[in-house]
């Protein structure tokens, strides 16, 4: 059968399923006791392993049958948990995520896993827990070779247990007991004659299973067998002592007769499973085509993003073409194409917004690599740290949530190295042990703000100051002018570190001119506050989308040029006169303000046709709490525009960050901003 044609839906359930195994894993942590979890985290491994081996992926599908063996020993309670049980399925569930990355990637799945399989292994034959009676003892050389499949009532690891028992001189029984008609509490009853059964050997298996007898979900009757060196006639004296026990049945097991049984299973099941193998291909071929079983339910289908991107493009050639039409209705000045016009207008404006919602992903893709990052690197700094995420379900456009990551991370990376102290400095502080990290996004107007919130060491200024000095970035007169936000961003430039020696795990600074430039490659900024021994805050800035932005079209001389409105604070008409000259700089004052001034014909070169007029023309935009006046001959007016990639040869292209065509067939290039305030 070809099962090409189920991988994509393959890889985004794997995903999905590897995803799970990870938060579970994550919350399991911190609840141990709480077993319903393994139970989640089993169903999603047990899922994966199945699928896997439909495909024919060999070592994701044995991978996660091994992890699937130490998770059910887990929750059979024949494995104790310890963090280091939790860093070795945290690296098993790393190697399958690579897996299922390389096969996503188109390649074959193959992987090197020899490391992590030996350490599950290991953790499989139970050599860390101490085990001190029979059962535990025979579940600790036996429980690596376990597998969850049933042979008659026992399974092939019971068979185990109750063959080294007989060995070691002991009898088994299967004990029924019905309880009176009349018995009110009948978990009572259960726990009394398990009580007394511990006592005299141990209990292998109970029927129906332990937890549905403590719940009282069975009707009188149910079964346990044990092992002892009691005779029948001594259990059955005991278990008649309980009151409101009705009725007590003993039977001597046959070991051969179960063992012949065990096999007859195997065979049964290995029928079973080549049907099962085909029954998951059909569900994968199916899940494509069949409607949701409650009307209630939502209904979505799983969309390429190339599909995406190709509708993307052909709505950015109809939003030029519109353009193009506003213009050759304004110069014939018809009526009936003025309205049709002004109605396709409306119609593209709803097919706008549909199509860039379409495109929107929630934050959550990339938050949710963040508490399985922060867990590992806590371990490997010594430090405890709780990541909180708030916010999640904000959305991005695909374009940003592709670039937004690595400088997130590289955020946290430093949060947790240079800003979270380690348990002992904060208990000095009067700070609890614990280290917190907020990880918020949230919508305000056209755009998502991301806060990464430490409640660490903060930022030194003095020790940021004396680094800036030595490095050469500012001046001691400089210095006294600037603003402690002013000089918190100082840690942005080129090359900048407080830390004092270099390691894997940067100190806060290192590499941030990076994740600087990259946000405001995005059209976004990133601010700082921070207080001393408190905390620091990384307020990140982005737009919702990169593809279709509103600019204000401005002309000089005979070109046309965008700014992005996000950038501009206002306009206004300046007179020549007023212009005056501070450090070779040409400013005007602005309510108060030294405003620099930039005029974009010298700095774009452009030919002068006309003499400059008495009064100038002036956008002023803001990077940050940086402001400038950009003079250009005159204002065109606000436009939505489509945002086009200059291509490879033109990249170099100072303070351009693209291009757009006009509904006139002319092209603007469009101004970056924060490029010429830098």
């Amino acid at each position: 059968m070809d099962m090409n044609q189920y991988l994509e839906v393959f890889i985004e359930e794997s995903k999905e399923h590897l995803q799970t195994c990870s938060e579970q894993l994550l919350v399991l942590e911190k609840n141990p006791e709480d077993l319903s979890i393994v139970n989640e985290i089993f169903r999603s491994a047990h899922t994966l392993k199945g699928m896997s081996a439909t495909m024919g992926y060999e070592d994701l599908a044995n991978l996660t049958h091994k992890m699937e063996n130490v998770l059910d020993a887990i929750r059979n309670s024949q494995i104790i948990l310890t963090p280091e049980l939790f860093d070795v399925i945290f690296l098993a569930v790393d190697d399958l995520e690579a897996i299922v990355m390389s096969i996503a990637e188109g390649g074959d799945g193959k992987r090197d896993v020899k490391n992590v399989v030996r350490q599950l292994q290991l953790i499989e034959k139970g050599e860390s827990p101490v085990f001190s009676s029979i059962a535990e003892t025979a579940a600790a050389s036996t429980v690596h070779e376990k597998e969850v499949v049933t042979s008659g009532e026992y399974d092939e690891f019971e068979l185990t247990v109750l063959q080294q028992s007989k060995e070691q001189g002991f009898d088994s029984y299967e004990i029924s007991i019905d309880l009176r008609e009349d018995c009110l509490l009948k978990a009572a009853r259960v726990f009394m004659v398990y009580e007394v059964l511990e006592k005299s050997g141990e209990v292998i298996k109970s029927n129906p299973p332990v937890e549905l007898l403590e719940e009282e979900q069975f009707d009188r009757k149910f079964t346990v067998t044990v092992v002892t060196k009691e005779s029948s006639e001594e259990l059955h004296k005991k278990i008649m002592k309980i009151s409101e026990v009705e009725k007590v049945d003993i039977n001597a097991l046959n070991l051969d007769d179960l063992r012949h049984t065990a096999n007859a299973k195997e065979e049964k099941k290995a029928a079973v499973d080549n049907q099962a193998q085909e029954r998951n291909a059909l569900l994968l071929s199916e899940t494509k085509k069949q409607a949701p079983a409650k009307p209630a339910s939502s209904k979505t289908i799983r969309v390429n993003i190339e599909r995406l991107d190709i509708l993307m493009n052909l709505f950015e050639e109809l939003v030029i073409d519109r353009g193009r039409l506003d213009q050759i209705s304004s110069d014939l000045d018809n009526q009936e194409l003025h309205e049709t016009v002004e109605r396709m207008s409306r119609i593209t404006s709803d097919l706008q917004t549909i199509v860039l919602n379409m495109r929107m992903v929630p934050v959550e893709t990339v938050f949710n690599r963040f508490p399985k990052m922060v867990r590992q690197l806590a371990r490997d700094l010594n430090k405890k740290v709780d990541l909180e995420i708030i916010g999640a379900e904000t959305e991005l456009d695909r374009t940003v949530i592709d670039e937004i990551g690595d400088p997130l991370v590289h955020l946290l990376r430093n949060a947790m190295d240079h800003g979270i102290e380690t348990p002992e400095e904060r208990l000095a502080k009067g700070k609890n042990e614990e280290g917190k990290i907020l990880l918020k996004a949230y919508h305000s107007g056209n755009h998502v703000f991301i806060e990464i919130d430490d409640d660490g060491a903060g930022i030194n200024k003095d020790l940021v100051l004396n680094k800036a000095f030595s490095n050469g970035i500012l001046t001691k007169e400089a210095a006294a002018t600037l603003t402690d936000k002013q000089i918190y961003e100082l840690i942005f430039a080129s090359g900048f570190s407080t830390a004092d020696t270099i390691s894997d795990v940067s100190g806060r600074g290192v590499g941030l001119d990076v994740v600087k430039n990259t946000i405001e490659s995005l059209g976004g900024s990133v601010t700082i506050d921070s207080k001393e021994n408190e905390g620091s805050i990384f307020l990140i800035q982005l737009p919702l989308t990169l593809s279709i932005i509103s600019v204000m079209l401005v002309e000089i001389q005979k070109e046309k040029y965008a700014i992005p409105l996000s950038s501009i604070i206002e306009t206004a008409i300046i007179k020549k006169e007023d212009i005056m000259n501070a450090h070779n700089q040409q400013v005007i004052d602005f309510r108060g303000n030294v405003l620099p001034l930039l005029f974009l014909k010298e700095i774009f070169e452009v030919p002068v046709h006309q003499e400059e007029e008495e009064f100038l023309s002036v956008v002023i935009v803001r990077k940050g709490d940086k402001l400038a006046g950009l003079v250009v001959d005159s204002f065109i007016g606000q436009l939505e525009i489509v945002l086009k990639s200059l291509g490879n040869y033109l990249t170099s292209a100072f303070a351009i960050s693209g291009a757009t065509i006009l509904g006139d067939g002319q092209v603007a290039l469009i101004i970056d901003c924060n490029t010429l305030i830098h």
